[in-house]
């Protein structure tokens, strides 16, 4: 079978497509044909071996070599049932996300326990579903689970034209809540048809600088300081990251006890749960409530292609590759 691997660390020139046995599933595993992926930055930081920490499980000079294929997010079929699985059956549509039990979804096939799939909504294509485990689950738990959002509030999502912001927009516009998106001026047109109340060319305007002031902040790229985010926030207002830096990491988790102390304001990282709430991903697709927003028609063959666009920042929504 064809899998996307990586045997050092270094640049996207690292990647290679190539011909791997394809694998057997255990006892408490299924086998999954791979219909479709998505690149997010966990692709980037596994050939990367960035942020450094990650290199504590990956291996510190080199991959481990269950580590070296790359992939997270993936929707496929179940081909072989292990014995001792009674989840799912052969020919069960699913999706979910690697991460839970490794990686190594950007290949025609992968083995994996069942925490790691859900059943797909059978009025999902493939490629839908691929664009939604991890940019939906940082989406969710980031404007939920920490203060969740109501109605009559505003809120910020930084980053807003990729897959976390076009999914959170449209959750966050079930409820009555005033929307700023901040990216690119490319990607006004499709943030304004998602609902985006507001939207700012972060190459022209800086948002932290035009006097406004929210309840919450989703943030995706988190490239200023944990007080300069504070400040744009309402007292008792959050501001989420769902990653960063380590530099600006390490800042967070040193600096939030004391805004929280002094300023009553919450600045956290969200702490990604995979899978955890995918079936609400189908309750609200099947009720056309989500329409996840896909770029690119790429194939396997072109998937390192693929990830060199999405290391560009001009794709819209979820840069989504058809394996099968």
């Amino acid at each position: 079978m064809k899998a996307v691997i990586y045997k050092q660390y270094g640049t996207v020139d690292v990647l290679r497509l190539e011909e791997v046995p394809k694998p057997n599933p255990r006892n408490n595993e299924v086998l999954v044909k791979v219909k479709a992926v998505s690149v997010n930055d966990w692709e980037v930081g596994l050939f990367t071996g960035k942020p450094v920490f990650m290199r504590f499980f990956l291996g510190w000079l080199k991959p481990k070599p269950q580590f070296q294929c790359v992939g997270c997010d993936f929707s496929g079929i179940v081909e072989v049932v292990g014995s001792n699985v009674d989840a799912f059956q052969i020919g069960d549509e699913v999706y979910g996300d690697l991460s839970v039990c490794g990686f190594g979804s950007f290949a025609e096939y992968f083995t994996a326990p069942v925490n790691a799939l859900t059943l797909k909504s059978p009025q999902m294509s493939f490629e839908q579903a691929a664009a939604i485990p991890q940019a939906g689950m940082l989406a969710k738990q980031g404007l939920y689970d920490v203060t969740p959002i109501k109605s009559g509030q505003k809120i910020l999502i930084n980053g807003a034209g990729g897959g976390v912001g076009t999914l959170g927009i449209q959750m966050a516009k079930q409820l009555d809540i005033d929307v700023t998106g901040v990216d690119s001026a490319g990607k006004f047109d499709m943030m304004r048809s998602l609902g985006f109340d507001h939207v700012i060319d972060y190459e022209k305007e800086d948002f932290t600088k035009n006097g406004q002031r929210y309840d919450l902040i989703l943030d995706n790229k988190m490239s200023r300081s944990p007080f300069v985010y504070a400040k744009l926030l309402k007292s008792g207002g959050a501001y989420i990251a769902t990653g960063g830096s380590m530099v600006r990491v390490v800042q967070m988790l040193l600096v939030a006890k004391w805004i929280k102390f002094t300023q009553d304001k919450i600045t956290c990282i969200v702490a990604l749960k995979a899978n955890r709430d995918l079936s609400y991903f189908n309750e609200l697709f099947e009720s056309e409530k989500l329409d996840p927003i896909l770029d690119g028609t790429f194939k396997l063959d072109s998937a390192i292609d693929a990830i060199k666009y999405y290391l560009t920042a001009l794709h819209k929504g979820k840069v989504i590759i058809s394996v099968g």
